[in-house]
């Protein structure tokens, strides 16, 4: 079966939004034995306009650590500062929300970058699924809560992204290179 390749120590994507004006500079790399993904992103979807940068360290099992939201969403100063210890527990400013118990990963609604983490994190092989509990900053509203997901690995670069959203299901392909890193987000944004 087709595996992921090596990450590269150091990457760069682009994106541009399909259905809203938006674009998104992205960067992963190997630092000090852990890995940080960085971005910045404007967007403007449901009457928000934003500018947002982020910064999120994960482990060599690419297990989120920690996660840095900042910037500007219709005017506000946003910053929303996350910790995790790999295991399952988040803090928000040093304060534990226990709501995103057993969440492993951080899952940013504004931007593809972040479903790379449960891809290289899961390393499916294909026809394989697994579900996984995210701590979601959901966009437009910036506002933290767990979202159950499911990955199905549907071929060697294909993975089916599932969750229930306001008690509907959501679904959506996503085209990947052989590191993981989405190409396509169906029907939300392409990389350039």
């Amino acid at each position: 079966m087709p595996r992921l390749h090596p990450f590269p120590e150091s990457s760069l994507m682009r994106w541009r939004r399909l259905d809203v004006p938006g674009h998104e500079e992205a960067r992963v790399e190997s630092v000090d034995g852990m890995w940080r993904l960085s971005g910045r992103l404007d967007v403007e979807e449901a009457g928000v306009v934003a500018s947002l940068s982020y910064t999120i360290e994960c482990g060599e099992d690419w297990r989120t650590r920690t996660a840095l939201i900042e910037g500007i969403s219709n005017g506000d100063r946003i910053r929303i500062a996350l910790a995790a210890d790999g295991a399952g527990r988040w803090w928000r400013d040093d304060v534990p929300v226990r709501e995103l118990d057993g969440a492993l990963d951080v899952d940013l609604g504004f931007t593809p970058a972040t479903n790379t983490l449960p891809i290289r994190r899961l390393a499916l092989d294909v026809d394989e699924s697994a579900a996984v509990r995210s701590a979601w900053v959901r966009f437009p509203e910036l506002r933290l809560m767990p979202l159950d997901q499911t990955y199905s690995r549907e071929s060697d670069r294909r993975y089916r992204y599932g969750a229930m959203i306001d008690g509907e299901e959501f679904t959506a392909a996503l085209e990947t290179d052989a590191f993981g890193r989405v190409l396509l987000y169906e029907g939300l944004w392409v990389a350039e």
